[in-house]
């Protein structure tokens, strides 16, 4: 649903936040200023931000690639205030205690992306929202795609919508105005296609140079410049991709480059669009998928359950008081067959056990985000 209240329901050309699938936007401003010659990655924040704390060890590459030491947000801010102004808002956070020395680790920060946001105006001479519709959408032809404000009425926005003990609430107030950079844009999944077009394909939004530096992975985390390269979640395959997530915004934008495919979701109810779109990968790669479900769970004889344990490839299955775990004593694995369990801690997520013709439990099938993976018994 666009809006619950209305019973108004969610289409293609809907607009959703974004969350932090932003930050690639912000990127790509600061890249495109960086060809202009108009500043450097290798510059200190302290050239744009004189009294920042530690600004003059912080360079705007290493906001880029969250490597700052700069706190993960600042949302005691942009959702509890009404009246801020920048001066203020960047004297807060030049006073917020730092992670790590900069340059020392990595830790993600939207601390980061709001201060590039910032440069970006103060270098173009345009507010952000100016010089992103004017350098990225025009060019991409987004015509559905702009920063969100505070009073604007964008035709076929949808509302925002988060669970809170189980039970779907409205989004709290945000001030739009400074939460930028990491976050604000919207856009539709048709937009965001476009999108991936002018980035990958097209040379008059970046040049091959940039992108080959925006396309790097920094970091043991895999963070390119705005996007993450080649994540844990890839399924081996090259993958450039970013997700977000912000009260229910929750969005997944991904290009598997060798294969030119590209999938995004958009939610703005909390739904899981990350694992959605790595199982609709799962299938564009032939692999094994189990359409979802609704689990529940059966009464069983448990005095089997000793044959289930043991180890298999990096998991292991543990049994105690006639109960089944999964990897410690925290996660219950709840039966819903005699071989066939889910998760206590989320539902979605199975473990089958597999006999050999003599009744010996060999591997598991575990199933995350609907795909299926084979896990030998190895112990």
């Amino acid at each position: 649903m666009a809006n619950y209240e209305w019973q108004v329901k969610n289409t293609i050309d809907t607009k959703f936040s974004l969350a932090s699938v932003s930050k690639q936007f912000t990127a790509v401003g600061i890249l495109q200023l960086a060809e202009n010659k108009k500043l450097s990655l290798n510059d200190h924040l302290i050239k744009y931000f004189p009294n920042f704390q530690k600004g003059e060890k912080i360079t705007l590459k290493m906001l880029l690639t969250h490597n700052s030491g700069l706190q993960m947000d600042y949302d005691e801010l942009y959702t509890e205030k009404t009246s801020l102004d920048q001066d203020s808002v960047e004297s807060y956070l030049s006073k917020k205690t730092f992670l790590f020395e900069p340059g020392t680790k990595t830790a993600y920060s939207n601390i980061g992306y709001y201060l590039l946001a910032r440069i970006i105006e103060k270098i173009s001479g345009q507010s952000y929202a100016e010089y992103l519709q004017e350098h990225l959408f025009n060019k991409a032809k987004m015509k559905n795609t702009g920063i969100s404000t505070n009073d604007s009425i964008v035709e076929k926005m949808a509302d925002t919508y988060y669970l809170k003990n189980d039970k779907l609430i409205k989004n709290p107030y945000i001030n739009w105005s400074f939460n930028i950079g990491h976050d604000g844009i919207y856009s539709t999944v048709e937009d965001l296609y476009l999108w991936n077009k002018a980035l990958f394909e097209r040379k008059d939004i970046l040049s091959e140079e940039s992108k080959k530096e925006m396309f790097t992975s920094y970091n043991e985390q895999h963070f390119g410049l705005g996007l993450l390269i080649n994540p844990f979640y890839n399924q081996n395959h090259n993958l450039i991709a970013h997700d977000g997530g912000f009260y229910g915004a929750m969005t997944s934008f991904n290009k598997y480059t060798d294969d030119n495919l590209f999938i995004t979701v958009l939610s703005n109810n909390q739904s899981q669009s990350y694992l959605i779109s790595y199982g609709l990968a799962a299938i564009c790669f032939g692999k094994d998928v189990e359409i979802p479900y609704k689990h529940k769970q059966i009464k069983i004889d448990t005095t089997f359950y000793k044959k289930y344990t043991g180890d298999y490839n990096n998991i292991k299955i543990l049994e105690k008081n006639n109960k089944l775990y999964y990897l410690d004593y925290d996660i219950e694995l709840l039966p819903e067959s005699k071989t066939k369990f889910f998760r206590s801690d989320d539902n979605d997520r199975t473990i089958e056990f597999i006999e050999n013709k003599k009744g010996e439990i060999v591997k598991l099938v575990v199933t995350k985000a609907v795909v299926k993976e084979i896990k030998m018994k190895t112990k």
